[in-house]
């Protein structure tokens, strides 16, 4: 079964730059469920822009928590 859900990050060009050059290897966020998720910074990187990263994100996973998809949903 595939899981869904969806969360924001706000995240300044220095910490952006941070995931981008692997000094930090995962992101935390809090899903709008109220859960917590964290996943590896890997997959935000197409998302850095010269401002970080910002906007309203899908993730997708399964019942082994493996990440399928990563997706921007708005800015």
């Amino acid at each position: 079964m595939v899981k869904a859900l969806t969360f924001r990050l706000h995240v300044d060009k220095e910490e952006a730059m941070r995931y981008y050059r692997g000094e930090a290897s995962a992101v935390v966020a809090i899903a709008d469920s109220g859960e917590s998720l964290q996943f590896p910074a890997l997959h935000v990187r197409r998302f850095i822009t010269q401002h970080g990263i910002h906007g309203r994100f899908r993730i997708r996973f399964d019942d082994n928590h493996k990440l399928l998809n990563l997706e921007r949903i708005s800015d």
